[in-house]
């Protein structure tokens, strides 16, 4: 008997993770419910850095403009070790990269995305909790508790789990989430100083015992907001909740995040500032202060069936390098797409596994790495200054050797399984102005761009029409000495392909081509195939192992 479905896709959890998941399904025309067991949003400045890589994921949703707008730049961080300043940590990247570091608080990012998803028609359905659920071959049906007290069956296609390192959909689909905890505990608090120190720039005290041990410390992120910051601290003994015989948070074992404790005061982070500031400061106005503990769990596997987890549900780690929000959104961004594929039964059957073979290894590496960071008093890996801040800014994630990308092959630029970087210089027939590719990609789903003119281009695109159901859209970079009004090889008496000249020549520069070559540029920004020479075998190969056949679907 025919099943009826009340949503494609349940996302459960509201924080960052699950409304980008949501806001990503309902822009691709993917019907969604998103809840959360929480009456309201938190006004908590939890997680407060936001990646470059971050904003450009916000920029191809369509949603930067209002984060630049809320957000305060993030331009690097003094850092002093027992009273003495060291050198300045300048966070800086190459002028071809969109966007710099930001602070942002949590509840500002929350903001800006509910709002954003609330265009499609959705809002999160608060004070709404899920129960239990069980999985069949077709879909999940899914026991949500309603704030009437009433008891709700969904049936939906997907269920992806965003709800945090004590996540229902994680033990219910019996995950492991192995790790450990740290014994410090660490006090957050969004204060108000009137220290002298220039904006834009976060500071990091500590204090080494003799036998070089960090046994104080303070870590202090700007917000908006005159002298704003968000501080984490270490705890004094008489906040400490590791004596505590009951947690309701830690009931699972799992301790990590704010924690029930009483509160810091203004006073016990005056104590610390009085410590370690590095000139005299008053702290005021504080908005909400919090213990928090640390552990570090990753999931063996992000997903089981048409189930998944995404954010805290499948990873935690220490917040050095502001590390997890942002990996928790690209994962619901990796998924989202893939999702949408699957709903429409465009997806290879192979697609959706390719989650869990893309992201697991993110996650694994960001947890190890910010382990090593927090044994070492939160100091970055002695990486040449470049490879870190590119990492830092995530701008380093890939997916070479995924089951969806081409093999990388040898050369130079980006390969598949990179990220495709932004450049400027793109000029148009019409526009008076020049364009950055990141322009061309915005909301936009697969790419084939193709760069110079050649023979078979009819031949291309008629291969990715076919190879993909229609689902992937073509534009042409003609190098910088091309006729401005020649029509890319095969087009002319036919629809033109939008030509975009790489008049500085910063597209062949970054992508080392200097002879036709084709792209294929995923939904996420990442590089799914490079084919020099431009061919539809090897096109038509690549596609095939992301889209379904008429078979398949």
């Amino acid at each position: 008997m025919a099943r009826t479905y009340a949503t494609d896709v349940l996302v459960v959890g509201a924080g960052p993770v699950g409304l980008t998941a949501a806001a990503e399904l309902r822009r691709r025309g993917v019907s969604c419910r998103i809840v959360d067991r929480l009456p309201a949003r938190l006004p908590f400045a939890k997680a407060v850095g936001v990646q470059p890589r971050t904003l450009e994921i916000w920029d191809r949703m369509g949603l930067v403009r209002a984060a630049l707008e809320a957000a305060v730049p993030m331009r690097g961080q003094y850092l002093y070790v027992n009273g003495i300043e060291q050198p300045r940590i300048d966070l800086a990247l190459p002028p071809e990269v969109p966007y710099g570091f930001a602070a942002l608080p949590q509840y500002e990012t929350e903001r800006i995305l509910d709002e954003f998803l609330g265009r499609f028609g959705t809002a999160v359905e608060r004070g709404t909790e899920l129960v239990s659920f069980r999985q069949d071959a077709d879909g999940v049906t899914c026991r949500l508790h309603t704030p009437s007290g009433a008891e709700d069956e969904v049936r939906t296609r997907f269920l992806v789990g965003c709800d945090g390192a004590h996540s229902i959909v994680r033990k219910g689909l019996g995950l492991s989430y192995e790790g450990g905890a740290f014994p410090e505990e660490y006090m957050l608090a969004d204060v108000r100083v009137d220290w002298d120190l220039p904006s834009g720039f976060g500071v990091r005290s500590l204090h080494r015992d003799g036998d070089g041990a960090v046994d104080d410390l303070l870590v202090c992120i700007p917000l908006p907001g005159p002298g704003r910051y968000r501080m984490s601290m270490m705890v004094p003994p008489e906040l400490s909740t590791a004596r505590q015989t009951e947690d309701a948070d830690a009931s699972d074992g799992i301790t990590h995040g704010l924690q029930s404790s009483r509160a810091p005061g203004l006073a016990d982070i005056q104590t610390v500032l009085d410590r370690l500031s590095p000139e005299p400061t008053t702290a005021s106005d504080i908005r909400w202060a919090s213990v928090f503990r640390i552990s570090h769990r990753i999931v063996d596997r992000y997903g089981d069936g048409r189930v998944f987890v995404a954010g805290d549900a499948a990873h935690i780690h220490p917040p050095t390098g502001a590390q997890g929000m942002n990996t928790g959104i690209q994962d619901a961004w990796n998924l989202a797409w893939k999702l949408a594929l699957a709903v429409r039964g465009a997806a290879h059957p192979a697609l959706l596994a390719s989650y869990d073979a893309e992201r697991r290894p993110v996650g694994e590496e960001v947890v190890g790495r910010t382990v090593r960071h927090a044994a070492q008093g939160f100091e970055a890996d002695p990486d040449d200054p470049e490879t870190l801040m590119l990492r830092e800014a995530q701008l380093l994630v890939g997916y070479r050797g995924s089951p969806v990308v081409d093999p990388p092959g040898a050369g130079r630029g980006p390969r598949p399984g990179d990220r495709a970087p932004d450049c400027g210089g793109l000029t148009g027939h019409i526009a008076a102005y020049p364009l950055r590719l990141y322009d061309l990609l915005r909301e936009r789903e697969h790419l084939l761009l193709l760069y110079g003119t050649g023979p078979g281009l009819d031949e291309l695109l008629r291969t990715a029409r076919e190879s993909s159901g229609g689902r992937v859209e073509a534009c042409v970079v003609l190098p910088a000495d091309a006729p401005a009004d020649a029509p890319p090889d095969g087009q002319a008496g036919a629809t033109p392909l939008p030509a975009y000249t790489d008049t500085r020549g910063e597209f062949a520069r970054l992508y080392a081509v200097d002879q036709p070559t084709a792209f294929v540029i995923r939904p996420d920004g990442y590089l799914g195939a490079r084919l020099t020479p431009p061919a539809a075998q090897p096109l038509a190969a690549h596609l095939g192992a992301v889209f379904a056949t008429n078979d398949e679907a």
